[in-house]
């Protein structure tokens, strides 16, 4: 049975009567204490009901996503409401959701903006104020509000069951999209610096950290250097001769980058060697082609877009008569593939369809950042019709970037990354990387490619290994599955430890719907790839987990599959 909160105030202010406060008690004491508990003071009473709460498991299920206090950090405060990380409440709550300065909360759904505020008492719903119990708070360097306003203000239906010792929010709202039909990085300080990529062929750098930069932001205000991804990646390509979003996934994946940009300027033909990154990639979403929904969602969720278009212009003063000059209005129709990366930062529904040189069928447009300097459309950005053929046929964004201290160790054998795909002509496969430890490691995560949607994997691992026939000896780590392709990182259930110098092996069992080879492989592919090292790795495939081939004797290649790692002491 589910019960009001005033339910389980009454409940617990009995039974801690009852059991807590009175058990001690002498006889000869007893009347007059139960007569002092009748009357204490919720100042008194919620505490004691908020720690005998918080020391059972306490869960939080937000349409079906459950949170809890022993994984996720949740607890009840002393007003009695149940308190939730702000950093959890984008993904549970499906909306946008952004820390300001350190003290200040936004959060946005559809066309509703609520914004809470560090430590005071009251709340902002689309401009008007209004009181609340319990105040955003921080807690052990993490910020957290009740999860009860939340619902509330989002529309979403709350109770607390009594008998779970849980809490839980359903989406109550009819409309099933989160969008409002205009929106605009800018006007939420979520865009970074426009830049200028000069002459060189970097916009697919310049893209791809401008779109990393805008999802920190307004958390964090970072500047990642175009030149070291464009000179210190893995691939045999010069600047001036361009390159493509798979190059900066690889180089972000390996964790080769990225630097400051003041620590590596942009356009002197050089980059210093040995930088470290200063953040950690461990999970890259590709939206398939043409899924406008998914694109907005994603820049109204996360920050900036990575995206590519066909331009007929190279630089901010040059002519096309597909880009009107006057309203910042750009639209390619016709045969030419991608040419140029840049940053979709917003869009607009009702953007009139007037404003094209070409005849276009409806109104509407996105937002984009360029990489041509603020001489470029307005202060660098401009509008791209959501009927230009190439706008959206592939978009990258960066929804996992972490401090460069998540993990001690990084193993892997494909700096190139996701070149090329293997399997036998089905949709599931098996996969082996073999590594040997450094150190006293606890093995904590495994990270790989989902080339497809609905990719679903398994995980394990295998210790001591010896030769193929350990790997029937494999240990479950991890299972699941993921919507979109892209890069991932699966944490393990458990971590397994190993030694110094011991063989092990992570497994990769991967199904991807409607694909004949899921596992994605470096490889020599050209001269773009001609220093791909088939040394550094061990590999094997299967198509059954059963009978193994060597990816490296057998298929000329490398398995993209990495192990992450904690020390041991």
């Amino acid at each position: 049975m589910r019960y009001s909160k005033k339910y389980i105030v009454m409940s617990l202010i009995l039974f801690l009567a009852l059991v807590l406060k009175f058990s001690n008690t002498s006889g000869k004491n007893e009347k007059v204490e139960e007569f002092r508990g009748a009357q204490l003071k919720q100042e008194i009473w919620n505490p004691l009901i908020a720690e005998a709460v918080n020391e059972k498991k306490l869960s939080v299920l937000v349409d079906s996503k459950e949170l809890t206090n022993k994984k996720d950090g949740i607890y009840m405060d002393e007003n009695l409401n149940i308190m939730m990380p702000c950093s959890l409440l984008g993904e549970s709550f499906n909306c946008g959701s952004h820390l300001y300065d350190e003290e200040k909360l936004m959060l946005e759904k559809r066309s509703e903006v609520i914004t809470f505020q560090l430590d005071k008492e009251e709340i902002t719903v689309n401009g008007k104020k209004e009181a609340l119990k319990s105040p955003m708070t921080s807690k052990e360097g993490r910020y957290y509000v009740s999860v009860e306003t939340v619902a509330d203000k989002l529309n979403f239906e709350y109770e607390w069951n009594t008998e779970k010792n849980q809490a839980i929010a359903v989406n109550k709202a009819e409309e099933t999209s989160i969008l409002p039909p205009q929106y605009d990085l800018r006007k939420r300080q979520r865009t970074p610096r426009v830049k200028n990529q000069g002459s060189y062929g970097t916009c697919w750098a310049f893209a791809a950290l401008s779109a990393m930069e805008s999802i920190l932001m307004p958390e964090e205000t970072e500047e990642f250097s175009p030149d070291h991804m464009s000179i210190r990646n893995s691939f045999k390509i010069e600047q001036a001769e361009g390159g493509e979003y798979t190059m900066g996934m690889a180089y972000l994946a390996a964790w080769q980058g990225p630097v400051r940009e003041k620590d590596d300027p942009y356009g002197d033909g050089k980059s210093p060697k040995k930088l470290k990154a200063v953040k950690h990639v461990q999970e890259i979403q590709l939206i398939d082609g043409k899924d406008f929904e998914k694109v907005k969602e994603s820049v109204f969720k996360y920050g900036g877009v990575q995206t590519a278009i066909y331009s007929a212009l190279t630089n901010a003063q040059a002519y096309s008569p597909y880009y009107n000059q006057e309203k910042y209005a750009y639209c390619y129709i016709g045969a030419e593939k991608p040419n140029h990366e840049i940053m979709i930062i917003g869009w607009d529904d009702n953007y009139p369809k007037e404003n094209f040189n070409l005849e276009v069928e409806g109104d509407g447009a996105f937002l984009c950042q360029n990489s041509w300097g603020e001489e470029f459309g307005d202060g660098g950005v401009f509008y791209v019709s959501y009927y230009d053929v190439n706008i959206g046929t592939h978009n990258v964004t960066y929804t996992s970037i972490e401090p460069p201290d998540n993990y001690d160790h990084i193993y892997q054998s494909d700096l190139c990354g996701w070149v090329g795909q293997l399997g036998y002509n089905k949709e599931s496969v098996y996969g082996a990387n073999v590594y040997t430890a450094k150190k006293n490691e606890a093995l904590q995560a495994a990270g790989f490619y989902a080339t497809g949607k609905e990719t679903s994997y398994e995980l394990f691992v295998v210790k001591n290994f010896k030769n193929t026939d350990s790997l029937q000896e494999r240990i479950p780590v991890a299972k699941g599955s993921v919507s979109n392709a892209g890069y991932y990182t699966i944490k393990f259930d458990q971590e397994v430890l190993v030694e110094p110098k011991e063989q092990y092996a992570v497994i990769l069992h991967i199904t991807t719907p409607g694909s004949v080879h899921p596992m994605a492989i470096e490889y020599m592919a050209g001269d773009f790839t001609e220093d791909v090292d088939l040394t550094d790795g061990e590999g094997y495939i299967s198509a059954s987990g059963k009978k193994w081939e060597s990816t490296e004797d057998a298929q000329d290649c490398n398995l993209c599959l990495k192990v992450y790692s904690n020390n041991k002491k």
